[in-house]
């Protein structure tokens, strides 16, 4: 069995705003690198969340073990963008087998 690899394009014009809040509310319990641009997370479960900031579009790139549940992680990434992007949600997210 392989990683499971989800894509998805979220659009919205504040990407940026978007990927650097959810990487400093993770960075106190996760492995987080970011800037303005793009940002990564790795949970403890191993699954990594690759993110790129556009002036119009997020797009996220989700990688999780083969014995973790894809599903989940996504509605977890969903549910915490969304919580950011309270004045827009909900926001749009086409995940897409990568």
């Amino acid at each position: 069995m392989s990683d499971t690899v989800s894509v998805a394009r979220v659009p919205t014009g504040s990407a940026s705003r978007y990927l650097q809040h959810l990487a400093k509310h993770w960075s106190h319990k996760m492995a987080v690198t970011f800037d303005a641009e793009q940002g990564s997370i790795t949970f403890p479960s191993g699954a990594r969340l690759e993110m790129r900031a556009d002036p119009d579009m997020l797009d996220c790139v989700l990688t999780v073990p083969a014995d973790g549940d894809a599903a989940r992680m996504r509605t977890v990434v969903e549910e915490h963008l969304n919580r950011f992007a309270f004045r827009e949600a909900p926001l749009t997210f086409d995940w897409r087998e990568g």
